[in-house]
């Protein structure tokens, strides 16, 4: 009996300390909520309209038309040239404030070559976004909209951040607005060969469950600071395997400062062609260890050169920056501007030598950094020609109203009207003839959302026209 109740309180005594440890455990994890919280509303979603030109793919309908325009005998001389530019308009990424009068950071691909970039707030605003700068190179982008007292984040210090540390993404993978996902940094410095050919970027690599719509949105510590920028994902399949790139928030901030300052973002320049130092190279040189960045070739008349680097020089230190590897140069060189007197210590012959070299102007300077959106045509603001209903309709449906005959691109394309929809009012103003539609499509604002009533199939429905100067 004794030997019973002894096994059975061993056994209550093990339960109990393993759902005490399993506490302790589960109590060391974060909660984000609150992080979440205080943030959400700093996030934004980007959706642009962007023109699509020939080669693009086209809808039915256009399919339709192409085919019977290529049918022989229809039209012998037509050639693809003539189909024309249409628009295409959805999500596309993330981003966020960083100040209460509406500066927004995203990347570049998200909005370069958009004619037009919708930035939607956590609270179902909307407004539309100018470009200050784009910079190709850090895939960064700074936008600004018209608001006041914005919320917006505070930023961290990327360069204290630690491998294994938790972070929280918040974007809007595949238009699924304001999404969050938790994982650790991976690694820091990563570099992705082929991405540029100057190659100006030193990422963070995270497990982060990052996927397309994620694109311009922020990483953040526990501490709810940003100490990145999602910008890439290396994927077989397009969607999150695990490894996502985002990129440093320090590195963030020198190109934010200059693209607020001027539009434009300047990069020094070394003037050298280099490559990892492997273990053959270290041997051969009588190094200890591989180590720095092999100058495989000094460019005639670069800044190199006329500081005095050689070729078969081993770079191991720039501007009191150590190169572990032959990447970190770029990186490191990308953060001066032009002009700058900079040391390096290189390896040559077994010996270490200090020099000053003077950066010259990256080829990346002269990238143009701005591009604004194209301004829409007002002689056509609506988009779309109206005509009379017959007789025969308005008796046997008993409705009045002009019916659409012809769409093109504008604002009645994109609030999904169609050729053949009966307008019935717009502007909450009743329509009974032609005459009617363009006395009160005159009077309509310059800008701002229009409610339109329409009839399709039988059925009424109110739709929005969003009218843009």
């Amino acid at each position: 009996m004794f030997t019973f109740l002894f096994k059975a309180t061993f056994r209550l005594i093990a339960i109990a300390m393993i759902g005490i440890a399993g506490s302790v455990h589960a109590a060391e994890l974060p909660n984000f909520a609150e992080l979440v919280e205080d943030n959400a509303a700093t996030i934004v979603e980007i959706s642009t309209t962007r023109r699509i030109t020939t080669g693009a793919p086209v809808n039915d309908e256009e399919l339709e038309n192409l085919l019977r325009r290529l049918n022989p005998g229809q039209d012998p001389d037509f050639d693809l040239d003539q189909l024309p530019e249409r628009r295409r308009t959805g999500a596309v990424g993330s981003g966020f404030l960083i100040s209460s009068d509406g500066y927004i950071i995203t990347n570049n691909h998200v909005v370069v070559g958009a004619e037009e970039i919708q930035v939607h707030l956590n609270d179902r605003r909307m407004y539309i976004a100018t470009i200050v700068g784009l910079d190709e190179p850090s895939d960064l982008a700074l936008l600004k909209i018209d608001g006041a007292d914005l919320p917006f984040v505070t930023f961290g210090d990327s360069d204290s951040l630690r491998v294994g540390e938790w972070v929280l993404a918040i974007g809007s993978p595949f238009g699924l607005e304001f999404s969050a996902a938790a994982g650790i940094v991976s690694a820091m410095g990563r570099s992705i060969p082929g991405r540029s050919s100057y190659n100006y970027m030193s990422f963070i690599q995270t497990d982060v469950a990052i996927n397309q719509g994620n694109s311009g949105g922020p990483l953040f510590n526990l501490d709810g600071e940003v100490i990145g920028i999602n910008s890439q994902i290396l994927s077989s399949t397009g969607g999150s395997n695990g490894i996502s790139f985002s990129i440093p928030s320090n590195v963030a901030m020198n190109v934010v400062n200059q693209l607020q300052e001027t539009g434009r973002v300047e990069r020094g320049l070394l003037g050298v062609r280099m490559r990892e130092v492997d273990y053959a190279l270290a041997e051969i040189f009588g190094m200890e260890r591989p180590l720095g960045a092999f100058v495989d070739e000094v460019q005639p008349g670069s800044p190199a050169a006329n500081g005095g680097i050689e070729n078969e020089d081993i770079i191991l230190q720039f501007n009191g920056h150590s190169i572990e590897y032959f990447t970190d140069l770029p990186f490191y060189v990308g953060q001066y501007k032009p002009g700058t007197e900079a040391e390096v210590m290189l390896y040559r012959n077994g010996e270490l030598h200090e020099l000053i070299v003077v950066l010259g102007d990256s080829p990346t300077n002269e990238i143009a950094q701005t591009e604004q959106p194209t301004i829409r045509d007002r002689r056509n603001p609506l988009g779309f020609r109206v005509s009379e209903l017959s007789d025969e309709t308005r008796q046997v449906a008993g409705i009045s109203g002009v019916r659409i005959a012809e769409i093109n691109e504008g604002p009645g394309r994109e609030a999904g009207l169609q050729e053949g929809d009966v307008i019935v009012s717009l502007n909450r103003q009743a329509i009974n003839s032609t005459e009617d539609f363009a006395a009160i499509a005159a009077q309509l604002p310059v800008a701002g959302f229009v409610p339109i009533r329409i009839i399709r199939e039988g059925q009424g429905t109110t739709l929005a026209l969003e009218l843009r100067p």
